[in-house]
């Protein structure tokens, strides 16, 4: 029978989940995610989990921060004058906003703090700084 290796293409059904055990994502109520491995379309972790695998195996993998969405970057945090908001926008903690970019691309971002003046918004994953868990399942090699 095959097993996982580098460059096959995949399809998993996963579900995600914080190390409190709160979950953030699964594919259990939709088509499983089909990827190739080596192509950075995953992230790290997720990938290296699954080497070995064979059809129908069930396996947890534990993701430290750092084969995930990385540290969180004090960099990313920017404050942001409130009068450069839109008007309609009542800016609250863990709203989330979307900026554009001069190049015309959006970048996601989540409010952080809101002050009298102004907000401080992050755009690091929402994942990042986080170790994360997965109970995934190989339901094709190809």
């Amino acid at each position: 029978m095959s097993q996982v290796k580098q460059n096959d293409t995949v399809k998993v059904h996963y579900t995600g989940k914080l190390e409190d055990g709160q979950i953030f994502d699964s594919s259990l109520e939709r088509e499983p995610i089909e990827f190739t491995l080596g192509q950075g379309q995953i992230i790290p972790g997720f990938e290296n989990g699954l080497i070995d695998m064979k059809v129908n195996e069930k396996k947890t993998i534990n993701i430290a921060h750092t084969e995930a969405y990385g540290e969180v970057r004090e960099e990313l945090f920017q404050e942001v004058p409130k009068n450069q908001l839109p008007q309609e926008i009542e800016p609250q903690v863990g709203m989330g906003l979307v900026s554009k970019n001069p190049d015309g691309t959006e970048r996601q971002l989540r409010v952080a703090e809101v002050k009298d003046e102004s907000i401080i918004v992050d755009a690091n994953h929402p994942l990042a700084g986080k170790n994360l868990v997965f109970d995934v399942e190989v339901m094709e090699i190809k």
